[in-house]
């Protein structure tokens, strides 16, 4: 079983506090460790992922988001991030939506679910949704959801998407824009040894989210398959 040390959270804080090029350049090998912990950390969740999903994703390495901050159109010019982020593609039509994870001292977390979805996807899920709610809602009104996640999260629209009515009783879930749910850990859970157990624990828990979702997506209004 492999895990986050003390090296990856350390070298973190450090960039956080001292975020230039030239630190960066300095510290480049403490860079590199940090990195192999983290997309050997990567690999083994992929391997135990596939036990009940079926990933995509090739490789730990490939999981990763740059650590190389575009700072183009940004006013912060800080030239790296101090975290370290990934993604976790499902494999096939009949399986949607991505896990997520988010490696940072005092704000880690691990999730998944759908951002941003392209404008036929959302018009096709909040359809759904005004026909039939009660799948979504009786995943996320659960007592293993709640225990979990919370609540879904997402970006959400002032006001009724176009097509729909405001006084729509399904209104709460039809301005979402993004469909995703979260888990925070702490730097303890985060470094403790059963980490990725925990890891492995919050990603089957989306399962049965992902699931409902997938069914809006890859079926008509009429319930008839689209795959």
């Amino acid at each position: 079983m492999t895990h986050i040390t003390g090296h990856t959270f350390e070298f973190l804080s450090e960039l956080k506090k001292n975020n230039s090029r030239d630190w960066f350049a300095e510290n480049k090998p403490n860079y590199e460790k940090s990195h192999k912990e983290v997309y050997t950390f990567a690999d083994s969740l992929i391997n135990k992922m596939n036990d009940f999903d079926q990933i995509e994703t090739p490789s730990g390495k490939k999981s990763l988001f740059r650590i190389y901050r575009d700072v183009r159109f940004s006013k912060n010019k800080d030239p790296y991030k101090s975290n370290r982020t990934g993604s976790f593609s499902r494999a096939g039509a009949d399986r949607r939506g991505g896990y997520y994870f988010c490696i940072e001292p005092g704000n880690s977390m691990i999730g998944g679910g759908f951002y941003q979805p392209n404008t036929d996807d959302l018009n096709l899920i909040r359809k759904q949704i005004a026909m039939d709610p009660s799948p979504l809602r009786d995943i996320i009104d659960s007592k293993a959801f709640k225990s979990h996640f919370g609540e879904l999260l997402g970006e959400q629209l002032k006001t009724a998407p176009r097509g729909f009515e405001k006084d729509d009783p399904n209104i709460d879930l039809l301005r979402y824009k993004s469909f995703y749910v979260f888990k925070a850990f702490s730097d303890e859970e985060v470094l403790a040894p059963d980490f990725e157990a925990q890891v492995i624990k919050v990603y089957k828990a989306i399962q049965p989210f992902f699931q409902v979702m997938t069914n809006y997506l890859t079926t008509d209004l009429n319930g008839e398959s689209t795959i």
